[in-house]
């Protein structure tokens, strides 16, 4: 029997070149989307071309009750959980955090922290030997933005991809001894469409250009430092937190 891998956030960038690279590692793939059901459908049939099966599951990991309906229909129609991918994010608009609203910070933080605590939560009662599982493994999608705290642009992203990072070393802490290792990766400048939500999209190839590499990053990079994490060729890290940021 294929592990099987849930993977939040799967329908484009990071998520959707992580899904194909689970596929070919030969996993079978849950992927999960919020809204773009045609994007997310794409997704599945390059998996599905690769000889495993996919899965699409509509649900927005801020919602406890989606959360629970989307990790019973991973049970029910492939099987018991190997893996969770911690990908779903969202970024709002660049402001200064006097601009900010209250709204905005209730959705960043409920997409990006509350998701991932909920997504972990379910994936530790399916993986944790504790509780009657095999062991598995968690990767948290973090940011580099975590370390550098994004001035003048989005802090509040930045923020909820710090509580990442710590909830990334507390839970690898608490569930190595039950078989789950939890790790996670910090992208940099990466070439997706999550910067034309928070409207840089014009302005990230020029601050691309000043970086160390000198580029921004492929979605393609990040996801192999994910399934490399995923791997049993990472079996000595846990509560690593690899940098994927071409020297930033």
């Amino acid at each position: 029997m294929k592990p099987i891998v849930l993977i939040t956030g799967g329908s484009r960038g990071i998520g959707a070149a992580t899904a194909l690279l689970c596929a070919r590692a030969g996993y079978d793939v849950a992927i999960n989307y919020a809204h773009d059901a045609a994007a997310a459908d794409a997704v599945a049939e390059q998996v599905r071309s690769l000889g495993v099966r996919a899965l699409t599951v509509r649900a927005d990991v801020s919602d406890e009750a989606q959360v629970l309906a989307m990790f019973e229909r991973v049970d029910a129609e492939l099987g018991p959980l190997s893996a969770l991918v911690n990908n779903a994010g969202v970024v709002a608009a660049a402001a200064r955090l006097d601009e900010m609203s209250l709204t905005r910070w209730q959705r960043v933080f409920g997409v990006n922290v509350i998701g991932s605590l909920l997504c972990a939560r379910a994936a530790v009662m399916r993986m944790s030997r504790l509780h009657g599982g095999a062991g598995g493994v968690i990767v948290n999608v973090s940011s580099r933005v975590a370390q550098l705290g994004s001035p003048g642009i989005y802090v509040d992203y930045a923020a909820s991809k710090g509580a990442i990072d710590s909830l990334t070393l507390g839970l690898a802490r608490e569930l190595i001894g039950e078989g789950i290792r939890v790790n996670g990766v910090r992208p940099g400048i990466i070439d997706t469409e999550i910067h034309a939500s928070g409207g840089m999209a014009d302005l990230v190839p020029g601050v691309a250009a000043t970086l160390p590499i000198g580029r921004m990053g492929s979605a393609d990079e990040v996801a192999q430092s994910i399934v490399w994490l995923m791997s049993a060729a990472s079996s000595y890290c846990v509560g690593t937190l690899l940098d994927v940021g071409g020297g930033r």
